[in-house]
């Protein structure tokens, strides 16, 4: 009789199992989910309150904070998800659960209020937990008969978590800025839903594998990682290592060092949004105290390690160390390139040149279009062989992925058609015109000597009187409309900093002043009269960017892949020197786009896609590294264990990185947005040499391992 796995492989899909493609679809529908939302929370937690398109006007500092928390707790949580999917729900169901918590996550944060937010985040850390490590776990168990194909297997897997990613941010994206946030976190909510359905649906495929626990857990790899690099090995010991038990001391260092690091996770946006400070005590003069408790925390985390390591045997104890040399630059690593949630975000909505007219317009309409359409072709057209392969099979499966691929169709053309219709017009409205002043109460002065001023719209709420200067400005609003010269429109800025503009049609405008009155404030609502017509105009949206890394990651993948496997195959010290520099370089392209730029002026795009190009690149070089060099380096009954360590140093490093990304609006402030760039140019760079240089001792602690 023939066993689950060989019935999985009669029914191929381009050369694998159809099974395979099932997983292909949860995780595309999970990843658009997971990375539809995560492009759009810094930006909607920060923008103005009232205006086009509203949010809740935090600092970056408190978004930063919140946004650090949730992205530190995704890479803590699927280390217990897998611990219960391994003993008690088995694989299949793990990505159930985990999927459907995440849905009303999702569902949750489509509400907007206060607690919706953090109820739908805590949600999503938790159905993350479940879903995150379980589905190469499936995958693993399908190929067991199979290990040559294992690595096509994953390399396509991967596809799907990138073409998920590319599609999540692209479409949430555009729908939240261009019609509403709501919009953007319910479409998230609603592929992980019809997602989850359509796995569960295709269960009769899989048969029995990955409904049972097994002793046996494979950790899944970080987003956009390579996973074909790693293969775990469980020969890298020479000889049988003697036993070597947690100690009673191990256990209180661990649980003490876990309980402060949740809680400090816990804290720093508690203190930040709330005021509500747990480790106020332990302030020592302006140094805060949940940073005295993190040190603690970490001193006693070193000295745990450092005592497990020392009872190791020679050789072990060597490539031990030589992991958490690979494991503390890692931490480097993610702190600056996951930048692209948060500062970078900050930076391309209000720094960067989004606006495009004309032949410009066209160009990117068309890129745009075939950047978008060749992809969705090409998965449609898998899609079709699935179909063709399993309907008899698995109907009601199917039947979900099309509804998916038919809304997906759906929303991409109403895009690209919203795009390709939208029209420029210059629109009048009046201004008080004041001087522009210094801290010092002088008026500023421009390059050439010319005195500058401020000119303030005058709104529904302002109150003018003769002692005002009120002039006539003309802006420009860019609109999938048709208006004429001379109508009369309510226009209101669209930017926090009120240089742009956008049209209020009757829904709009009736929120914006229901928004006024609540917080009693001015409205913002400004009259504005059409005078000129001009010509096709383009909007690039803050998510759009974004999509960048995954399709850069698409393009240069299998690049990466054949230099690992040729002859000039660098040491892994290397690829981590490389990996680090070339991000630097790519923050310092945004540092030299940003040099000398005065406050109102905006950079050239081109800065923040050569600058996503070079992150890439170094994303490519040194993510797959770090996992594989785990099961090469840590004895086989401990990979779990390091595992958990590796996801705690990705963990250290995206909390970081929302940490210091919170701070560019105050750097920027105090010293300039140039400034800002380099931190994150100068310090990859000087990690990247001092690993360099580490090399001969690495290969030395390594003891032959490649």
């Amino acid at each position: 009789m023939s066993t689950d796995i060989e019935n999985l492989f009669k029914d191929k899909v381009l050369g694998h199992p159809a099974g395979l493609f099932v997983l292909f679809f949860t995780e595309m529908w999970e990843r658009f989910s997971f990375y539809g939302m995560r492009v759009l929370l810094v930006n909607f937690l920060t923008m103005a309150a009232i205006g086009y398109n509203p949010g809740w006007e935090w600092s970056v500092e408190n978004a930063g904070a919140l946004f650090g928390t949730y992205a530190m707790l995704l890479y803590i949580t699927p280390i217990i998800g897998g611990w219960l999917a391994d003993k008690y729900t088995g694989y299949r169901w793990a990505v159930i659960i985990g999927s459907l918590i995440m849905t009303a996550g999702h569902a949750s944060m489509a509400i907007e209020t206060e607690f919706s937010l953090y109820f739908g985040l805590f949600l999503l850390v938790v159905g993350t937990g479940f879903f995150k490590p379980t589905m190469t776990s499936i995958i693993s168990d399908m190929y067991k008969k199979n290990p040559e194909k294992k690595d096509g297997a994953y390399t396509i897997y991967y596809m799907g978590v990138n073409a998920g990613a590319f599609f999540g941010m692209m479409l949430c994206g555009y729908l939240a800025e261009k019609i509403g946030w709501a919009y953007g976190f319910g479409l998230a909510g609603i592929f992980m839903l019809l997602g989850t359905i359509q796995f569960w649906l295709a269960g009769p495929l899989f048969g029995k594998i990955g409904a049972k626990p097994s002793n046996v857990h494979e950790v899944e790899l970080p987003q956009n990682v390579n996973e074909e690099s790693v293969e775990i090995n469980n020969d890298t010991e020479e000889k049988e290592e003697r036993p070597n038990p947690f100690t009673t001391l191990d256990k209180v260092l661990i649980l003490i060092s876990s309980i402060i690091g949740l809680g400090y996770a816990i804290n720093d946006p508690m203190s930040k949004i709330a005021g509500i400070d747990m480790f106020a005590f332990l302030q020592i003069g302006d140094f805060e105290g949940q940073y005295t408790a993190v040190l603690f925390a970490l001193a006693l985390f070193l000295i745990l390690v450092i005592g497990r390591i020392l009872r190791y045997t020679a050789i072990v104890r060597d490539r031990m160390i030589a992991f958490i040399i690979f494991a503390f630059f890692t931490v480097f690593f993610w702190m600056s390139f996951e930048q692209g949630a948060s500062s970078l975000v900050i930076f391309a909505r209000d720094n960067v040149d989004r606006l495009l007219s004309g032949n410009s317009a066209t160009i990117f309409n068309v890129v745009n279009t075939l950047l978008t359409v060749i992809p969705l072709i090409i998965i449609s057209y898998v899609l079709f062989i699935l179909w063709k392969k399993t309907f008899s099979k698995i109907p009601g499966s199917n039947i979900v992925l099309v509804i998916c691929f038919l809304l997906m169709w759906g929303i991409v053309g109403w895009m690209l058609n919203r795009d390709y219709n939208t029209v420029a017009y210059d629109v009048e409205y009046s201004a008080i015109k004041t001087p522009d002043l210094d801290e010092q109460g002088k008026q500023k002065l421009d390059a050439d000597g010319k005195m500058q001023f401020v000119y303030i719209p005058v709104s529904e709420n302002t109150a003018t009187n003769s002692d005002h200067q009120v002039v006539m400005r003309t802006t420009s609003i860019a609109e999938p409309m048709t208006f004429n010269l001379g109508d009369k429109l309510n226009i209101t800025p669209k930017n926090n900093d009120g240089t742009e503009f956008g049209f209020l049609d009757d829904k709009r405008l009736q929120l914006t002043k229901q928004k006024a009155i609540e917080l009693d404030r001015d409205n913002g609502v400004i009259a504005a009269t059409v005078t000129k017509v001009r010509e096709n105009e383009v909007e690039i949206t803050v998510s759009w960017f974004s999509i960048l890394n995954s399709f850069f990651i698409i393009v240069f993948a299998s690049f990466f892949s054949k230099w690992w496997e040729s002859k000039y195959n660098p040491s892994a010290a290397t690829k981590y020197a490389l990996g680090l520099s070339i991000m630097g370089i790519g923050f310092g392209l945004l540092a030299f786009g940003a040099f000398g730029i005065v406050e109102g002026v905006k950079v050239s795009m081109i800065w923040l896609i050569l600058a996503y190009l070079f992150h890439t690149l170094g994303e490519l070089c040194l993510s797959p590294v770090g996992l594989s060099y785990v099961s090469k380096l840590v004895p086989g009954r401990m990979i779990a264990l390091m595992f958990g360590m590796w996801y705690l140093a990705i963990a250290i490093g995206n909390k970081l990185a929302a940490v210091f990304g919170g701070q560019i609006e105050n750097i920027t402030k105090q010293y300039s947005l140039s400034t800002f760039f380099l931190i994150f140019t100068i310090v990859p760079i000087a990690a990247g040499l001092l690993i360099f240089f580490l090399n001969p001792v690495l290969k030395k602690l390594m003891h032959g391992v490649r």
